[in-house]
């Protein structure tokens, strides 16, 4: 029944949220539209992203590590395991400013939308060569006006909470724009949303900032190998922070595909996130 309480409040906090949020993003965009990076929009995206996760009774966020001195200044292309639908949340909490890269699907769903619309993210349609190159051209102005960029190299969430392959182009991006690699790793999230179930779970999870990756001196010949070493630190840093969190590392696999649950008034608010 607490569970039942909490989502239903989680969802109510969430949809007031998003209402006031939009207007108010709305004036920011407007009036910083000429500002290729879109910073001040995001940061304002990001303040709700921490607002609905500290309104939720249900999860405790954290962050940890200490992110490089010139992060304000310098823009980095920013990494991290994809552990849940609430990792956007979570990821919320860190103490810099960056532009990401969302699916497209995200940008239609309402109120929400509009928030990531008027934040600056930038959308992505997958499998269209098309929408990847105009994503990696956005990508590399933001970079070039000193804004990091955030980026999931999975694709897409681990059913299983294993760490899958990584994909090219955050690795692609960094090599062509001499961009330095900034890993971030989560857990405890998974329990957050939990797959299948129409309320909400009780988690407590921790992003953790890594060391940077340089790679001016790299060439583009380097990409497999920034992209594997770049995937070999997220992963053992993953076990580590399980390990601190005491969450068992032998996770439950998850089921190939998600029920579609009738009824829920705009669950895919909260439970449909990249």
């Amino acid at each position: 029944m607490q569970r039942h309480l909490a989502t239903a409040w989680t969802v109510a906090e969430f949809v007031a949220c998003s209402s006031g949020f939009v207007p108010l993003l709305a004036a920011v965009h407007l009036r910083n539209r000429d500002d290729p990076t879109r910073r001040r929009a995001g940061h304002w995206l990001r303040n709700f992203g921490k607002a609905t996760s500290f309104l939720n009774p249900l999860w405790t966020f954290s962050v940890d590590g200490e992110p490089p001195a010139d992060i304000a200044e310098r823009a980095y292309v920013v990494v991290c395991n994809h552990e849940s639908n609430a990792d956007p949340f979570l990821l919320s909490w860190l103490p810099w400013d960056m532009r990401w890269i969302a699916k497209e699907e995200l940008f239609k769903v309402p109120f929400f939308g509009l928030l990531l619309r008027f934040g600056g993210d930038i959308a992505l349609r997958r499998a269209d060569k098309h929408s990847v190159l105009e994503m990696l051209a956005e990508c590399r102005r933001t970079l070039q006006g000193g804004l990091s960029i955030m980026m999931f190299p999975e694709g897409t969430r681990s059913r299983d909470g294993q760490l899958r392959p990584f994909k090219d182009g955050a690795f692609q991006l960094a090599l062509e724009t001499g961009t330095p690699i900034l890993p971030v790793v989560i857990a405890g999230t998974r329990t957050c949303l939990p797959v299948g179930s129409i309320t909400l779970g009780k988690a407590r999870a921790v992003a953790r900032v890594l060391e940077p990756i340089e790679t001016a001196h790299l060439k583009p010949s380097d990409l497999a190998m920034l992209r594997e070493q770049t995937r070999e630190r997220i992963a053992v840093a993953a076990a580590q922070l399980r390990s601190d969190l005491g969450i068992a590392s032998d996770v439950t696999p998850l089921p190939a595909s998600e029920p579609e649950k009738k009824g829920l008034m705009k669950w895919s608010l909260l439970n449909g996130l990249v």
